[in-house]
């Protein structure tokens, strides 16, 4: 049984893209530098099915060695069709820190499998505005709207310590520092795992948004859409 090791910041989805590159019966190692990283793995073959072989810790170093174990992915895929599996988040804020939280769960849960949904509604809808967007003709209130909110993504403001734009830099520059993701980078990997965006039509009719100014991958849809994604989940989370 193959070994590999890989040098990166604690990521669940990591781990899981290791295990979909080797065969049944191999080994992936992955040591991180996050010390929750060891429970959040032990958690995840739980959900999995894959095999936990060790862990271990040494010099702020924390390793994981898991097995890749087919049986029970197939038998994780038979209890998902019939009891609900999904997660779906409504991001109805556009705090730097609460959208930052809502990308870290919505990718954990994106490593276990199962189907994830963000739907975004009100001040939301500011975290997947494109940064350069197309010109598209508004009213008055929609223009009011535009100049007071965030344009996109990188103008978003912490929810406490913001202190006038300077904690949200101080945020940025720590999470580089620390080796942790952008809000960006935690955004496009969610794409890239499959994580739908729905972004709300009244939302959007009464802030006068445009869905050429919402990220390419966006789909738009109301309280019908997001109930339906929601009797699908097991979890249901408001942030």
């Amino acid at each position: 049984m193959d070994a590999c090791g890989l040098q990166c910041p604690g990521s669940i989805l990591k781990l899981k893209k290791s295990i979909d590159e080797i065969a049944p019966g191999e080994r992936v190692e992955l040591i991180s530098s996050d010390p929750g990283f060891l429970r959040d793995s032990a958690a995840w073959c739980k959900q999995t099915g894959h095999k936990l072989i060790a862990q271990t810790e040494a010099s702020g170093r924390f390793s994981t060695v898991v097995e890749k174990n087919v049986k029970k992915d197939v038998d994780v895929q038979s209890v998902c069709s019939t009891t609900p599996k999904g997660k779906t988040f409504i991001l109805f804020s556009d705090d730097l820190d609460k959208a930052l939280a809502t990308f870290v769960l919505a990718n954990g849960a994106a490593a276990t499998g199962g189907k994830v949904t963000l739907f975004f509604t009100f001040w939301g809808l500011n975290v997947i505005k494109k940064e350069i967007k197309p010109k598209v003709k508004k009213d008055i209130f929609g223009r009011m709207f535009g100049f007071m909110l965030p344009s996109d993504s990188l103008k978003l403001k912490l929810s406490k310590m913001n202190m006038g734009g300077l904690g949200r830099r101080m945020m940025r520059f720590l999470m580089s520092k620390k080796g942790v993701d952008s809000l960006e980078s935690m955004r496009r990997q969610a794409l890239e795992n499959g994580v739908e965006f729905i972004a709300c039509q009244m939302s959007m009719d009464v802030m006068g948004i445009h869905p050429e100014e919402l990220l390419d991958e966006v789909s738009v849809g109301g309280v019908a859409t997001y109930m339906a994604k929601a009797d699908e989940s097991n979890v249901n989370l408001f942030i």
